[in-house]
């Protein structure tokens, strides 16, 4: 199950040679979130995407799928680790009732989280003071609209959501791979070493070195890796 980033969507190229990656190991299912591409509403920038995931992950199941694992790239990313901490083993009914009747269908085996942030409101890095004024300006939130294929909602969070470094160390026991670049413009080092840390034994943390952030920057040698890792966890 492939949850894309921020302003992508499931005809990307970046997200469809992602998807060819992992068909070579197994099922894919890929899907756009909320406000993206082809898909209705508006993008609440990873706060009601989580129900989006829930959704495609109960459709996978629903056709006979056994096991899933998701894999998140950068907001994609955000929303995995919220994803299996909701809808976990005695998760119960998640936030504010969201996991609803059913919640077990959308549960996960297994989460890879690729150049996720930590921590929610970060503004330490030009391209995410970029990508606030894209979110919080109506002509940012244009520009996304008619650029980006990007439909985003205006409204502020109420409530602020789980965030991602909260939802890593809820994840147990369902194991967890964090994958982050070291040349990542977005998201410095310390993100992904926080999520590891909150993860505890169930997380495993690779830095790769030489790699950008999310779907555009992964090496096809690294989704094989993530594929066999998925793999493994089955095993």
């Amino acid at each position: 199950m492939i949850a894309h980033g921020f302003t992508g969507d499931l005809d990307r190229p970046h997200v469809r040679r992602a998807a060819r990656a992992f068909a070579r190991y197994g099922a894919v299912v890929t899907f756009s979130f909320r406000g993206h591409g082809s898909s209705g509403g508006r993008s609440t920038v990873g706060d009601r995407e989580v129900l989006d995931l829930a959704a495609a992950v109960a459709w996978a199941r629903g056709l006979g799928h056994a096991r899933v694992t998701t894999v998140g790239f950068s907001m994609g990313g955000s929303v995995v680790l919220r994803h299996a901490a909701l809808y976990g083993p005695g998760s119960g009914a998640g936030d504010a009732g969201d996991a609803g009747e059913g919640s077990g269908a959308a549960r996960t085996d297994a989460v890879i989280s690729v150049s996720a942030p930590a921590r929610w409101y970060y503004r330490g890095t030009a391209p995410m003071r970029r990508l606030h004024w894209l979110v919080m300006r109506r002509t940012g939130r244009l520009v996304g609209r008619y650029g980006l294929r990007t439909r985003i909602h205006h409204r502020d969070w109420d409530p602020v959501p789980l965030s991602p470094v909260a939802a890593a160390g809820r994840i147990a026991p369902v194991p967890l791979l964090i994958v982050h670049g070291d040349r990542d413009a977005y998201f410095p080092l310390d993100h992904p070493r926080t999520l590891a840390a909150a993860a505890g034994d169930h997380g495993e943390l690779w830095l790769e070195p030489g790699m950008g952030h999310a779907e555009n920057a992964a090496p096809d040698a690294l989704l094989d890796r993530m594929a066999r890792w998925a793999l493994a966890q089955a095993g």
